[in-house]
């Protein structure tokens, strides 16, 4: 329900609700832009979920251009056309070796600070805020404030707060614990704008049957992955994944993941190649050469220097072939088989792990009701939306937190401007 703004509230330029990456970065943006700025955070500190990325090292871009990442951005991707070329991976590299945060770039050109350590990255934006005079309050947003259908500000469980521009910045649903609640898609309700159903990406998924957990804590290093939706491939990579006890994880199965968005409605199905090196001929005739090594052997420890220890008893038990029969009693389709299953070995999908366990959400906030030249919401002047409450999400690797730093950098400008512009030259803010 919109609120009429009293007209006692202290006002600033701008209010940013939402104090992560993309809250951050747009009130930083917002405040170099000339903006007085106010932003709100409900978290003892700023930057809670940031501080846990990458295991605590911060992937924090990825080193690569435009094309490559709008192709890592299965979700929307084009909607980013505008904010990544306002601040490029190469600007954010820039913008934190400038805020004295040595930058390295690791395989697949993902960036860390040198130091390995997310909490310099934090440190370096709250110093920056410090140093912009950003107000920061320790508040959550409950409302945005609206008259006559004009934005007057946002009403807090504290207190209110005026300002003609706001910038959503309150993150999806993944890791609660550190604030992402989905407030944001309340605030752009309230307003008027339709949201995507809120799920999970890049996350755990959850596997039929009795294998996955017969196999926890393995580890496959470099195993080729393929994805089917209804028995068609939709996706492959190459890569690492992990056994849990609910099924699977790893960077491999958390990318996948983000094509898997019909669960319910259409079954999946993985298969992994255990030995991708090798094609099927040269895999073939490895498999000759091992048995004959070892004919007499029972069947069960033939496959000793194919596989690790850990995977061999369940996949005797896919083959079907009797654990106990002896390797020169083994048929030539019997040895199809064993090919068959090293090149395409099976896992059915139930679905995926909670979304509270996921690293990004995927859904949020419409991308046909924001203007990607701005950020700047079509259905309520003033209203912007930046980071993981708007409905686009990425790869692992670090594009996820670019799509919070060029979508906040945007945002902040964006909202700064406005105060200067006329209407018709809101539509489009120089970067």
């Amino acid at each position: 329900m919109s609120m009429a703004y009293s007209g006692t509230a202290m006002k600033t330029d701008v209010i940013v609700v939402g104090g992560g990456p993309a809250g951050m970065m747009a009130a930083i943006s917002a405040a170099e832009g000339g903006a007085s700025v106010l932003l709100l955070e409900p978290n003892e500190r700023l930057g809670k979920k940031l501080n846990i990325t990458g295991k605590g090292r911060c992937n924090l871009t990825n080193n690569c251009g435009l094309e490559e990442f709008l192709g890592s951005v299965p979700r929307n991707g084009r909607f980013l056309y505008s904010a990544y070329a306002c601040f490029s991976s190469a600007d954010v590299m820039a913008f934190f070796e400038e805020l004295g945060v040595p930058l390295k770039t690791e395989r697949g050109g993902r960036v860390f600070p040198v130091s390995d350590r997310a909490f310099d990255i934090s440190g370096a934006l709250e110093r920056r805020l410090k140093r912009l005079k950003v107000s920061i309050r320790r508040d959550r947003v409950q409302s945005l404030t609206i008259r006559e259908g004009v934005l007057q500000g946002v009403q807090g469980e504290r207190e209110d707060y005026a300002a003609d521009c706001v910038i959503v910045a309150s993150g999806g649903v993944s890791y609660p614990l550190t604030g992402s609640t989905g407030d944001g898609y309340l605030l752009a309700e309230q307003a008027g704008h339709t949201v995507v159903e809120p799920r999970g990406s890049l996350v755990p998924l959850c596997a039929a049957g009795g294998l996955c957990p017969s196999l926890q804590g393995l580890s496959l290093k470099n195993a080729v992955l393929r994805v089917y939706e209804n028995n068609k491939k939709i996706y492959s990579d190459f890569g690492e994944m992990l056994f849990t006890h609910f099924g699977v994880s790893g960077p491999m199965i958390l990318s996948a993941s983000a094509h898997m968005r019909h669960f319910g409605r259409k079954s999946y199905r993985l298969e992994i190649d255990l030995k991708p090196a090798l094609d099927e001929s040269a895999l073939d005739k490895r498999l000759l050469s091992d048995f004959s090594k070892r004919a007499n052997s029972d069947f069960l420890h033939s496959l000793d220097d194919l596989l690790p220890r850990k995977l061999i008893e369940p996949f005797v038990d896919l083959t079907g072939i009797n654990p106990r029969q002896k390797v020169h009693d083994l048929t030539k389709e019997q040895r199809r088989r064993v090919l068959t299953l090293l090149k395409a070995f099976p896992i059915e999908i139930k679905g995926p792990r909670p979304a509270a366990e996921a690293i990004v959400t995927s859904g949020g906030v419409t991308v046909k009701e924001v203007n990607p030249s701005t950020l700047e919401s079509k259905i309520l002047p003033g209203l912007y939306f930046a980071g993981e409450v708007l409905d686009v999400d990425a790869y692992t690797g670090g594009f996820n937190l670019q799509i919070a730093w060029c979508t906040g950098r945007l945002a902040g400008q964006s909202a700064a401007e406005r105060r200067f512009l006329s209407a018709p030259e809101q539509q489009k803010v120089p970067c």
